[in-house]
Order: structure tokens, then C-alpha cells, then sequence
């Protein structure tokens, strides 16, 4: 039994905008239909001992605890840098 009707895919179909013809108002019933009866097979699942979940995949916290730490030296900081002046970069100006 069919538990949807082609009218009621043609009302979907007219409240999308969507016009289908004959064949195509078949085939969508056909699949909706199919569907519905794949969620209906679902409920026939035992899950009796199963805890539920919020995602298929085990989420952990990967972040690192945020504690301060001493940073490099200055002059290791400043080695690679083209252009320093006074223990600092030395950058172009951007604003005259």
C-alpha cells in the first residue's frame, strides 16, 4: 500500500513551483514512498541497550590547555628580520 498519493507529490510540486509530467510524478511517488517505508523499517530496530548519541564519530576536546609560557629571546626573534632599528622590526609605512 501507498503511503503517498501522486496528489499529494503534484501539491508539493505546485507549492515548489515545480511542474512535473506524468512519468516524473510517478517516479518522485515511487521514491517517497520508499522512503517512508526505509524509516518505518528503521523503528523496527532493537536498540534496547544502545546509549544514545549526538554524532557517529568520537569527538574529544584536542585543544591544548592555555597556560602562559616564557616566549623566545629577543634576539632570536629578531635574527631573520630584514630591517630592525632599537630591538625591533622595522616595517614600511603604510600611512603618510
Amino acid at each position: 500500500m501507498s503511503r503517498i498519493s501522486k496528489d499529494q507529490v503534484n501539491h508539493v510540486a505546485n507549492l515548489a513551483r515545480l511542474e512535473f509530467d506524468g512519468e516524473q510524478t510517478e517516479k518522485f511517488t515511487k521514491q517517497l514512498d520508499d522512503i517512508i517505508n526505509l524509516a518505518e523499517l528503521l523503528n523496527e530496530v532493537d536498540t534496547t541497550n544502545v546509549e544514545p548519541t549526538s554524532h557517529v564519530l568520537d569527538i574529544r576536546n584536542v585543544l591544548r590547555e592555555d597556560k602562559a609560557e616564557p616566549g623566545l629571546p629577543q634576539e632570536e626573534v629578531l635574527k631573520n628580520a630584514p630591517d630592525k632599528k632599537d630591538g625591533q622590526i622595522r616595517v614600511p609605512s603604510i600611512i603618510e
